[in-house]
């Protein structure tokens, strides 16, 4: 593999910058993704989005919904949908640990994160996570603010 292609490789890095917002992420598990096709090419050009996806417990099986990977602009007849469940590949006990947490109401998993793994595979990063109250918003951004201030204080200083 040549350098500008592993830079490349490991630059990739798609992010939903709504879900720490939105959730308290509580624990959070790496899956890979079980792609068809010309998905992969997709992803590895960026042209993917989890800001919409979530995921689903089925059948023993963890899914996730909602994902958009765009078409790929170079390839012939085949194409995948742009917006398929593809199943997430997790081993037996983390499957049965987010089994658990999803039976509690008020609970859900969410994708954090995709990116490519050394090896070259689509991972993701899911995390069990509870729905954050309109006051805990209001108080991050608070935080988030007050951080702000003392930073430009503080460059203001040196």
């Amino acid at each position: 593999m040549t350098p500008d292609a592993e830079q490349v490789k490991n630059q990739i890095n798609i992010q939903n910058k709504k879900a720490r917002f939105e959730y308290h992420l509580l624990e959070e598990f790496v899956a890979g993704i079980q792609l068809a096709g010309t998905e992969i090419k997709s992803i590895r050009n960026a042209k993917a989005s989890i800001l919409e996806a979530y995921c689903v417990f089925e059948n023993g099986e963890v899914w996730i919904r909602n994902m958009h990977i765009a078409m790929y602009e170079n390839s012939s007849f085949y194409q995948h949908k742009p917006r398929s469940d593809r199943k997430l590949l997790l081993n037996k006990k983390e499957i049965n640990k987010i089994e658990k947490f999803l039976k509690d109401k008020g609970n859900t998993l969410i994708p954090v994160k995709m990116f490519i793994s050394e090896k070259g595979w689509a991972k993701m990063v899911i995390a069990c996570a509870k729905g954050k109250k309109l006051h805990d918003k209001r108080q991050d951004l608070k935080e988030k603010a007050d951080k702000r201030d003392v930073d430009r204080v503080l460059k203001g200083i040196r």
